[in-house]
C-alpha cells in the first residue's frame, strides 16, 4: 500500500488526473484502523463486517482524496434498499494518507437522501460535506480511533 500511496500522488502531481486506487487504499486503511474484516465478494453489497464496537455490522467503505477543496466532492451512490448497516468514508490528503474516518447509519442517510427532491438524492448521491454532517467522526491521524464518537 506504500508503494500503491506514492505511485497514485506522484501519478496526480505529474499528469494532474487521479488513478482509480482510493478505494482499495480506503477499504485497507478502514480495516486496520477500525478492525473491520474485509470481504472478497463484491455481489454482497458491502465490503467488510465489523467487530468490537461495530459487531456483525455489514459496511460499506468509500474513500475520497482531497486535492481541491474549492469544490465539493461526492461521495458516489449508496443506495439505502441494499443489505447494509454502515457506511465509513476515509479522507485522504494528497499523498493519499488517511486524515479523518466517518461512518453513518444506514438511517442517516436514508433520512437525508429523502429529505429535498433533486436528481443527485434520487440517484443515492451525496457530498463529502453532507456526510460529515449527518456522520461521526471515527478516526483521525493524530488521535486514532476515538472512543466517544465526536459528532456535528
Amino acid at each position: 500500500m506504500h508503494e500503491t500511496r506514492q505511485l497514485a500522488a506522484r501519478y496526480r502531481q505529474t499528469t494532474g488526473t487521479a488513478l482509480p486506487v482510493t478505494g482499495e487504499i480506503a477499504r485497507y486503511d478502514a480495516a486496520r484502523a477500525l478492525k473491520l474484516k474485509l470481504l472478497d465478494d463484491a455481489s454482497l453489497g458491502y465490503d467488510a463486517v465489523g467487530s468490537d464496537s461495530r459487531e456483525g455490522q455489514k459496511v460499506i467503505i468509500k474513500g475520497r482524496a482531497m486535492f481541491d477543496t474549492s469544490k465539493t466532492p461526492r461521495i458516489g451512490q449508496l443506495n439505502p434498499q441494499q443489505d447494509w448497516d454502515l457506511v465509513v468514508l476515509v479522507l485522504f490528503d494528497d499523498a493519499y494518507q488517511p486524515v479523518e474516518m466517518y461512518q453513518a447509519s444506514k438511517a442517516n442517510i436514508s433520512d437525508a437522501l429523502t429529505g429535498k427532491d433533486s436528481k443527485n438524492k434520487k440517484r443515492g448521491a451525496m457530498s463529502v460535506a453532507q456526510f460529515k454532517i449527518i456522520g461521526e467522526r471515527v478516526w483521525t491521524a493524530e488521535t486514532g480511533e476515538q472512543d466517544e464518537i465526536w459528532s456535528n
